[in-house]
């Protein structure tokens, strides 16, 4: 038997947001419109809002620019890589950036593993959640987002985080 899936829309600065959960409410993914390999509603699925309130209540302080760490239940199973990136990506702090390159010598994997970070990365389901947006080029440049560079632009704007070459 599969455990049921909960989901409710939030309104945000991005657009309608999409949030799925576990029954006891640990949310496991965040998607955005248009999103890269973003979630999609399907039959069976319970709309539950009440189950998401404090994951609202985050987010709206977040986007107010209240609150710089979530304190929420997030489980994104993936392959042992990704998750190696993510972990790495959950230490990165509000109003910082970090380099492909740099999370790839923090897992301990050669520069030349730059490009299965970044798959990694893009296969990140829980968006603003779990900080990909705080990835950018080794010449400080924005690159791929699965929200969107415009997204990503304005959530490390948001965040104060913006690199110089980035606005080129």
């Amino acid at each position: 038997m599969t455990t049921p899936v909960h989901y409710t829309r939030i309104d945000s600065p991005l657009g309608e947001l999409l949030l799925t959960a576990d029954p006891d409410g640990t949310l496991r993914s965040l998607s955005v419109p248009d999103q890269k390999r973003g979630v999609a509603v399907l039959d069976g699925w319970r709309s539950d809002p009440d189950l998401f309130r404090d994951a609202e209540e985050q987010l709206a302080a977040y986007f107010a620019g209240e609150l710089k760490e979530f304190r929420l239940r997030l489980r994104a199973p993936g392959t042992p890589f990704r998750e190696q990136v993510w972990s790495v990506l959950d230490t990165v702090p509000y109003g910082a950036t970090t380099t492909y390159g740099e999370i790839a010598t923090r897992i301990g994997a050669p520069r030349a593993a730059i490009r299965a970070v970044g798959g990694a990365l893009g296969a990140n389901p829980l968006l603003v959640l779990r900080p990909c947006h705080r990835v950018i080029g080794a010449d400080g440049t924005l690159t791929g987002y699965a929200g969107g560079l415009d997204r990503k632009l304005r959530l490390l704007e948001l965040e104060g985080s913006l690199p110089g070459p980035a606005r080129a």
